[in-house]
């Protein structure tokens, strides 16, 4: 059987990320023979979590399911959405009663394969262990499906590191995401779990992530609070590749990527006005 291939594009911020998805997530499953995306798209609104509207075009550009982060309660329009589209995530680890799901089982080319997201706790909110409910949504997924990958949105190098060696061989791959600087320590593990710290940021990149840097510096030299707006330059998709064994859930393969977005090569009117 041949290997099960992911995209996973890192935290997609703002219009420029949004343009990015659109005019290049196509190519790029066409050109890895990609067989599911998953796109985290917390920042997708201005940096600031997503929109109805915004989630129901990013799966247009090619996206299979969306993950989130702690930024995904920034729109109330959203938490209606949740009930009506399973394939919107939110980390699983935020107490019950809270909408949406934190998990999803698909189906593709008669391959299950299961998504998990997860938040940490280090200098974010206080919320359940995402290492408790992790396992359970694992021991869950796995009874389905070997094919697992986790998105774990956290801020600590140290707590996502804790997490890949937690599910180290229970899951195809741990992906980190939130702190949207690629790190370089992809690889795969002897128990055949892809792990990265963060996996970067879709968007601008010449930022201070994502945001315009004047306010960025202003907040750190004056320690004032600034109003932040997302920049538009450098823009690059950032994400990786996961090659996984369906029959086992082993990632077999796994790569960066981190491909700029050409603006040069499109007129006005080919770029999307509103993605």
């Amino acid at each position: 059987m041949s290997l099960f291939t992911i995209l996973y594009v890192a935290d997609v911020c703002g219009k420029a990320g949004r343009q990015a998805c659109a005019h290049m997530i196509k190519p790029l499953r066409e050109k890895y023979k990609v067989d599911y995306v998953v796109a985290n798209v917390e920042n997708a609104a201005g940096g600031f979590g997503i929109t109805p509207e915004m989630s129901i075009k990013a799966f247009t550009y090619g996206i299979d399911l969306q993950t989130s982060g702690n930024h995904i309660w920034d729109r109330v329009a959203i938490l209606e959405y949740f009930e009506r589209q399973p394939k919107l995530l939110r980390p699983a680890n935020y107490p019950y009663g809270c909408p949406g799901r934190g998990s999803h089982i698909d189906t593709v080319n008669d391959v299950k394969v299961g998504v998990i997201n997860l938040q940490g706790r280090t200098y974010m909110k206080e919320i359940d262990c995402p290492f408790q409910v992790g396992r359970r949504e694992v021991d869950f997924v796995a009874k389905q499906t070997n094919v697992i990958l986790v998105d774990f949105h956290a801020e600590a190098t140290s707590e996502k590191q804790a997490m890949g060696f937690y599910l180290n061989g229970k899951v195809s791959a741990v992906i980190g995401s939130h702190t949207h600087v690629q790190t370089v320590d992809n690889h795969i593990t002897l128990r055949g779990t892809a792990y990265i710290t963060d996996a970067g940021m879709t968007g601008p990149h010449d930022s201070v992530i994502g945001m315009e840097k004047g306010p960025a510096l202003g907040r750190f030299l004056t320690g004032m609070p600034k109003r932040f707006t997302t920049a538009s330059d450098d823009v690059k998709l950032s994400g990786v590749l996961v090659r996984i064994n369906p029959e086992t859930g082993r990632a077999e393969e796994f790569e960066r990527l981190r491909v700029d977005f050409d603006l040069e090569k499109f007129t006005p009117d080919q770029l999307l006005q509103d993605p």
